[in-house]
């Protein structure tokens, strides 16, 4: 951890692309990146690892299909109502404060959620897991999106949000293996710990001083963001929530964005919540079988969303619409492919093939989306930024899937809820594809120049940007 040492240095101050890039090492750099990859680890296999335990849920306390998807849901409606709140916090405390505190509380709520009696205090559990999670994404993106040039941001925003995909990778797999063994109370116990103790080391993360907006002569037109001409500074100020909010709805790249990344979310937590119990009832594998061969789709989309980042950064440094064209597309055979495995094929090798191979443009849009966010919004609102797509990827997303999924099992069978659910990539990939008309002048509303195809990057370019 000597890499990340504080040495009582003061907070980094942004350049005027909201970059600190040049100011830190790019081992500096990683080290911050590897520490809060392993951290959102963590919290992603705190929420996962309940999905192995539904079986057994289903038998003691007797559940239906709906009460077993609140589980899942409650987590996403608690971090949609808190995200805005918890990342004004981060935006004003700080980063680094904000990520140590978020990671202790969800640690310790996930072991207050094995010693549950029943399932009132297990739902409670679950929703004060919700709240630790609320900050952590907001606070953890704006911090790397501020160690890492624009140019590389999709790429190194889409490895972070990986993070989700490997974590239920290992929530789904360790967890199968402990449920099976030792039961669904050691299962959800036993990643705590780890998660405390990484939340204590991150305090080693030295953190960037918040930039302030400069109020402008354009200010009566309603733009804090600056237009393309040249702006009059007239005063600093830290924007109350009334103003980040109009700012952080102003540019239609982000309101897409948001839109898009939450129809997208609603399949995959679908999937990635639904697919262990599909595994046993229509497979009869038992619930570590169903584990392992459910982690195998959540590993394809952890390998699909750093791969379609890096794809999105590619593109955009030809034209940069591109960056959300990548996902637009992705969302389109998402849909086909899961479609017609849940839908025309019955249960075996071919329908379990089609859904691996679904796996890996299911996950597109995990870093792209808030990628693009980030890039069309102030510097100094990032941490709101992404206040703003947890809270609406939360509520219209993550929340939505697993309950709507839970609720059209109940009614008709939980082949034909995974059949429908992909249905919602499409409207996805159309929400996508309008952002993507109007991003370059949402990012030249923001950086004074036009977007333009850049140079080809070097190892120098890239990181300088």
């Amino acid at each position: 951890m000597g890499m990340l040492s504080r040495r009582s240095a003061p907070p980094l101050t942004l350049d005027a692309t909201g970059s600190a890039a040049h100011l830190v090492s790019r081992r500096y750099a990683w080290g911050a990146f590897a520490l809060a990859f392993a951290l959102a680890s963590t919290d992603y296999i705190d929420r996962q690892i309940i999905v192995c335990g539904f079986p057994y849920l289903k038998t003691e306390w007797g559940l239906s299909d709906s009460e077993l998807g609140a589980l899942m849901s409650v987590v996403s409606i608690v971090i949609a109502v808190c995200a805005l709140p918890a990342a004004r916090i981060a935006d004003r405390w700080g980063r680094v404060k904000t990520i140590a505190a978020m990671g202790g509380l969800w640690s310790l709520a996930t072991i207050g959620c094995a010693v549950s009696g029943n399932y009132a205090q297990l739902l409670a559990g679950r929703s004060l897991l919700g709240l630790g999670e609320a900050g952590y994404g907001a606070a953890g993106g704006a911090l790397l999106s501020s160690y890492f040039p624009r140019r590389s941001r999709a790429t190194v925003l889409s490895a972070f949000q990986a993070a989700g995909p490997l974590g239920s990778v290992l929530g789904v797999l360790l967890g199968g293996l402990l449920v099976e063994q030792w039961g669904w109370r050691v299962g959800l116990a036993a990643f705590g710990v780890p998660g405390l103790v990484l939340a204590v080391l991150f305090l080693k993360v030295r953190d960037y001083r918040t930039p302030v907006l400069t109020a402008r002569a354009s200010l009566s037109a309603g733009g804090l963001a600056g237009a393309a001409e040249a702006p009059v500074a007239v005063a600093t100020t830290r924007p109350g929530m009334r103003v980040a909010l109009r700012e952080l709805m102003r540019p239609r790249t982000a309101r897409a964005c948001y839109v898009g990344g939450a129809l997208n979310l609603m399949v995959l937590s679908t999937v990635y919540t639904w697919l262990p119990s599909y595994l046993v009832r229509a497979y009869g594998l038992s619930t570590d079988q169903a584990g392992a061969w459910a982690a195998l789709v959540i590993l394809a989309g952890f390998a699909g969303s750093i791969g379609s980042g890096y794809l999105a950064d590619r593109r955009a440094a030809r034209r940069p619409a591109h960056k959300l064209l990548v996902p637009s597309v992705l969302a389109v055979v998402t849909a086909v492919l899961l479609c017609t495995a849940f839908g025309a094929l019955a249960p075996g090798g071919l329908q379990f093939a089609l859904v691996l191979v679904g796996g890996f443009p299911l996950a597109a849009a995990l870093g792209t989306a808030p990628a693009a966010v980030v890039d069309v919004v102030p510097p100094s609102l990032r941490a709101t930024a992404f206040g703003m797509v947890a809270l609406v990827q939360n509520l219209l997303g993550l929340a939505v899937g697993p309950l709507l999924t839970g609720w059209l099992s109940d009614g008709f069978g939980l082949r034909t809820a995974l059949a429908a659910m992909p249905l919602f990539c499409v409207a996805a990939a159309a929400a996508f594809w309008w952002g993507s008309r109007s991003y370059d002048s949402d990012l030249a509303a923001v950086t004074g120049s036009a977007a333009a195809p850049t140079a080809p990057l070097t190892r120098e370019t890239e990181w300088n940007g």
